[in-house]
């Protein structure tokens, strides 16, 4: 099943990071810390911003692909829709053979992202998610999302919206622009040469 990923990105002033940690850890409780690293592999046309790509992580034992649609008739100013495909796949071989196909489509090792994160889940709603992010070139960050079925898409906006305002942010926060945008026009696509 794909699940349709409702979210919303708020970029944090440095100076706000520790207050607003509070804020959520007085409505939501800590998950798990960590760091997750993607590269991102795109057709790249004239040195324009690629409109398909997807993403290679490489988790302790697989490496989990994962791809997504932007389904913006279902935006709003604050919230954004996506559908998310994921598959893993376990070793090195079976990676080399999907990017061999991949190459030979047209795609190239375009961006790596690299993000610290910190999740906690509302107590209110155990299937949303709030993250607090530090994203390499770029700054804190936090998001929240909620996985929801088409026929939740409605209740799952009202939910994130709920927790915006009990955590005091101001709208002119808001930038759902994704992160690789952000990277691609600030001209830092670090590469690792993700296999040779």
């Amino acid at each position: 099943m794909a699940w349709l990923e409702v979210e919303t990105k708020v970029k944090i002033p440095s100076d706000e990071v520790a207050g607003l940690r509070d804020r959520i850890k007085k409505i939501a409780r800590f998950k798990k810390k960590g760091q997750k690293v993607d590269d991102y592999f795109a057709i790249c046309f004239n040195d324009k911003y690629p409109k398909k790509a997807f993403r290679i992580r490489a988790m302790k034992d697989t490496f989990e692909i994962t791809f997504k649609k932007w389904l913006r008739r279902y935006w709003t100013k604050e919230v954004v829709v996506k559908q998310e495909y994921e598959f893993k796949l376990k070793g090195k071989k079976e990676v080399e053979n999907l990017l061999e196909l991949f190459r030979d489509l047209g795609f190239e090792e375009w961006v790596r992202k690299t993000k610290r994160n910190e999740t906690y889940v509302y107590k209110k709603n155990d299937r949303i998610n709030i993250e607090i992010n530090y994203v390499k070139h770029l700054g804190y960050f936090m998001e929240i999302e909620y996985l929801a079925t088409k026929s939740e898409m409605k209740s799952a906006r009202n939910n994130i919206m709920r927790v915006l305002k009990e955590l005091g942010i101001p709208k002119k926060w808001i930038n759902n622009k994704g992160y690789t945008k952000m990277l691609w026009e600030r001209g830092t696509l670090d590469k690792r040469k993700f296999i040779l």
